[in-house]
């Protein structure tokens, strides 16, 4: 699995009081505590294949050695996103279910901590046990990512990194190619200009737009998410105009994070 290089601590303070003005509160306001994840949805990811594909079920994939590559979300980005599909969440619901192995799917049902639902680190030992390649083209339909994790380390300030694509150093911000003066939601405009780090500011601009050629922010519960009925709760969002691309930072229940590493 990757690990996420710290950024030095000026920079950490950059960042974390430049993820302030998106929050609308400091970082330090939220519970330390708890595990926070970043994720991808939308209808890009569903459209392109990508919550089916193999990648996301081999075996050390599912068991946290290695990640999954995503596919460029940003045209600015200088590599694709990676995917953690250890601590991702697996919906077993599909009709292709009835294709699996029955002493399988039982097992897959006992390991559900709601009906359907699935861990990738809880999965992972039973394809072993069982002997069955979930990437078969005869379990197509059987499963599909319902909560697809971005690699983070479980922190807040982490989850905010992997969804906004920050990187842990000023060199590692994206030029996004728009006018922040034009795009940029009126409303956003007297916080963003307190960033004093330009290339900084012009990075997190992106994600205060109107939803056109940037992403424009989501309130926590404007939409339900698909695991607040397991203790989730969404801490941001951004999405574009079009429905194709929604990140969310998510504060996870310990039902949903699972144990920690």
């Amino acid at each position: 699995m990757t690990n996420t290089t710290a950024a030095k601590p000026d920079w950490e303070r950059r960042l974390s009081e430049g993820f302030a003005v998106l929050l609308g509160r400091p970082l330090d306001a939220y519970d330390p505590g708890a595990v926070y994840a970043a994720e991808l949805g939308g209808n890009l990811p569903a459209e392109t294949g990508f919550r089916t594909d193999p990648a996301w079920v081999r075996p050390a994939a599912l068991r946290g050695a290695e990640d999954v590559p995503g596919f460029w979300v940003f045209d600015a980005a200088r590599e694709v996103p990676r995917f953690d599909a250890s601590r991702s969440v697996f919906d077993f619901s599909g009709a292709g279910r009835a294709a699996l192995p029955a002493g399988f799917a039982a097992a897959v049902e006992a390991a559900c901590f709601r009906p359907s639902l699935v861990r990738g680190a809880d999965l992972a030992p039973l394809l072993e046990e069982h002997g069955v390649d979930l990437a078969d083209p005869a379990f197509a339909g059987a499963w599909s990512v319902l909560f697809a994790r971005l690699v983070s380390d479980g922190t807040l300030f982490g989850a905010l990194v992997a969804a906004l694509q920050t990187g842990r150093g000023p060199e590692e911000l994206l030029e996004f190619e728009f006018d922040p003066d034009d795009e940029v939601e009126e409303s956003w405009q007297e916080g963003l200009a307190g960033i004093g780090h330009p290339e900084l500011r012009h990075h997190l601009a992106f994600f205060c737009t109107e939803g056109e050629s940037g992403l424009m922010p989501v309130a926590p519960g404007e939409s339900a998410h698909p695991l607040a009925a397991d203790g989730c709760a969404e801490v941001a969002g951004w999405e574009d105009g079009y429905g194709q691309v929604e990140l969310r930072v998510v504060r996870l229940s310990g039902l949903v994070a699972g144990p920690r590493r």
